[in-house]
């Protein structure tokens, strides 16, 4: 039986890569929809960027929807730094012919989780959390229906990666992260804990490549493009791979441990402004809200992700 998910993304090289894995593994993940979110770049790239990801993956029958074009109380902070100005630079994909859905993707979200049994949806972010804080705000029934939200944001021990102590997805909208936060519904998060633990290696680079087909060498063309910037700013041996962890969780969750803890995120401070406060060590009594996913096996997650790329066409 495939878990039935909804894809929530800002596209995105890594983001891409993590749509790729998703949309290899149709066995276990019924893949119903892909919402793009303004944050990386704009929303006009992203949700094209997505349009692209499903035509390259052979799934042209995945609808693709455009959600928020910014965060609900903030100005927009985006990544062309890291991501090209188009979002996807790297590869030359042709342009997308499957057409943007006209319906909200907010609306798509919650008419989705109203029409489906409880908890059989499961809720995949790899971006800012604007779309469904701003479905959870629209219609607070929702939260009682999701079957699990996981997503790729925040920081404890690594702290940040875009100030020095906030993760970029949750630093970009930390009020609909917050909202999130406190929604009720299961919640696991893959921090950059987990995701630097992932890196993109010459050797794994190289292996992508191998695989041959259209989807790997556009992915090894992706992050070849995007690992610039974080080989410089680290120094590893190679650029850790951020969202694919999401999908990954879901295929084979004994690749990774953590605990269930309080997260809680910061959005008053200037300082600390998008910082998720994970209490891992339970010196509070807070309500333990989140799966805090804190290691990662990079072997077998790249092992993973190289086997259903080889999938594709």
């Amino acid at each position: 039986m495939s878990r039935k998910i909804i894809i929530d993304t800002d596209p995105g090289q890594d983001d891409a890569v993590a749509i790729l894995l998703a949309l290899a593994s149709p066995q276990e993940l019924d893949v119903l929809a892909i919402v793009a979110v303004a944050g990386n770049v704009g929303l006009h790239h992203n949700a094209t960027n997505a349009r692209k990801i499903v035509e390259l993956a052979g799934r042209s029958d995945i609808p693709v929807y455009a959600g928020c074009s910014g965060p609900m109380r903030r100005t927009l902070v985006t990544a062309e730094h890291v991501h090209g100005e188009t979002g996807l630079d790297g590869p030359d994909l042709p342009d997308p012919t499957v057409p943007l859905q006209t319906q909200h993707g907010v609306d798509y979200i919650i008419d989705t989780l109203m029409a489906a049994a409880p908890g059989t949806i499961t809720l995949c972010a790899l971006g800012p959390l604007t779309n469904i804080a701003m479905a959870l705000i629209k219609q607070p029934a929702i939260a009682a229906r999701i079957a699990e939200i996981v997503l790729m944001g925040g920081a404890y021990f690594e702290v940040g990666n875009i100030t020095p102590a906030a993760e970029f997805n949750i630093y970009v909208d930390p009020e609909a992260a917050d909202v999130v936060m406190r929604c009720g519904a299961p919640i696991t998060m893959l921090p950059l804990d987990v995701t630097h633990q992932m890196q993109s290696t010459p050797a794994r680079l190289a292996a992508m490549l191998a695989i041959g087909n259209n989807s790997a060498t556009a992915a090894h063309a992706m992050l070849t493009f995007s690992e610039t910037f974080d080989l410089v700013k680290y120094g590893w041996a190679g650029a850790p791979l951020h969202d694919p962890t999401v999908i990954a969780f879901l295929l084979l969750p004994e690749l990774f441990e953590g605990r269930r803890c309080n997260v809680s995120i910061e959005t008053t401070s200037e300082l600390t402004r998008g910082m998720t406060v994970a209490d891992y060590w339970h010196v509070t009594n807070r309500d333990r809200n989140v799966n805090y996913l804190r290691n990662g096996d990079a072997e077998g997650f790249y092992d993973l992700l190289l086997d259903r790329l080889a999938r594709l066409p």
